[in-house]
């Protein structure tokens, strides 16, 4: 492992799908990607396990460090992580869920977006209401459904709808049966139950389990073979919105896909159309300061050199975070379990975008110049 001192070389070559290059070849600042390998080896209280940069398309920077890891509710002991060590990636799972349902819209089998999604689900037919009628799989996607639905509160917490999900018998049954808070389209509402619903929908759509599925048209396109998804506590279903298992160089490659606008190794993966739709802004994330949201795609802003640089994000608790930044053709995954949410912001901001020496002049800044 370098030292504070020493330039990072380029990651090992491992064989899985990955092209590797130096920092310096993308043009990153050994220097200030060294300051970073300081900043966590200083801090292991952040409970930071994995750290994955990839640049132009290419694995320039990782490091991977001892720490306790979530397995989903289950604290593990100490584990030692490493390229080949599965991790959880919490809510990032909803943006998988989102991929999938553009590689499902590309081959004409989901329903029509603006379609109804309660009309989809005839064995729920007797919870349908006008309201509830008008939630369409576009609502969804957006988070804008208009279901009553809080998650905020403390997990222990019997008000905590997404407990409530994971311990039901028919998960898509407990989300349709809330009532409306307000009409669907109206405004971002945060809901595992949505994803859940989206999954659902998937499954009958293309007539194969998820992970079949996901592992047929999406992960072997990549590469990526050692997944896990965890499951229900009450059903036999897995957990779309939360319970998806990747390596870090795996979860990297997802966002590279987004990077390069749904290309991998210059085979097109998914429509570019679909990743242009789906990371671009839908709705104000009410609750979630300066983001917006897309198809489950967080949508937030950096300032780099005094300038505005945007970017497109998965968030998953717990420290979670896939960062892809198509302006500078980059991306960063970061796994960790530590609820001070800040650590993966410093990461990207104090010590990653800084690195770019060739940053381009095109960012804008407040005054839109």
């Amino acid at each position: 492992m370098p030292t504070p001192h020493r330039p990072p070389a380029a990651p090992p070559a491992l064989d899985d799908g990955w092209e590797v290059a130096s920092p310096a070849e993308v043009d990153l600042d050994a220097a200030q990607l060294s300051r970073l390998d300081a900043f966590l080896r200083q801090w292991p209280r952040h409970n930071v396990h994995a750290v994955v940069i990839a640049r132009r398309g290419k694995l320039v920077f990782e490091r991977y460090f001892r720490g306790r890891e979530r397995r989903w509710m289950a604290w593990s002991g100490t584990v030692q992580f490493s390229p080949t060590t599965k991790h959880d990636i919490r809510s990032i799972s909803k943006s998988v869920i989102s991929l999938l349902v553009g590689m499902a819209v590309s081959e004409g089998k989901f329903p029509p977006l603006d379609s109804s999604v309660i009309d989809y689900f005839p064995d729920h037919v007797d919870l349908s209401t006008p309201a509830k009628g008008r939630i369409t799989f576009r609502h969804l996607l957006t988070m804008s459904h208009g279901l009553r639905w809080e998650e905020r509160v403390a997990w222990t917490s019997r008000a905590n709808n997404e407990r409530l999900l994971f311990e039901a018998k028919d998960p898509c049954r407990y989300v349709l049966a809330q009532p409306m808070a307000l009409p669907p389209g109206a405004a971002f509402n945060y809901c595992g139950g949505a994803t859940t619903l989206l999954a659902a929908a998937l499954v009958k759509a293309v007539g194969r389990s998820l992970e079949t599925y996901a592992s047929e048209s999406l992960f072997g396109s990549l590469g990526i073979t050692d997944t896990e998804w965890l499951g229900f506590a009450g059903s036999a279903l897995v957990a779309a919105f939360g319970g998806l298992r990747l390596r870090p160089r795996d979860l990297a490659k997802l966002g590279q896909l987004v990077a390069d606008e749904g290309r991998w190794k210059g085979r097109q993966i998914l429509p570019a159309q679909w990743i242009a739709e789906s990371t671009c802004p839908h709705l104000d994330a009410e609750g979630f300061q300066a983001l917006y949201y897309g198809y489950h795609w967080w949508l937030g802003r950096s300032l780099l050199n005094g300038r505005e640089l945007t970017w497109t994000a998965g968030f998953g608790s717990g420290g979670q975070r896939l960062f892809i930044v198509p302006l500078l053709d980059l991306v960063v995954a970061v796994n960790a379990f530590n609820y001070r949410h800040h650590i993966p912001a410093a990461i990207l901001n104090r010590f990653v975008l800084p690195a770019v020496m060739d940053h381009p002049s095109q960012p804008r800044d407040a005054s839109g110049n």
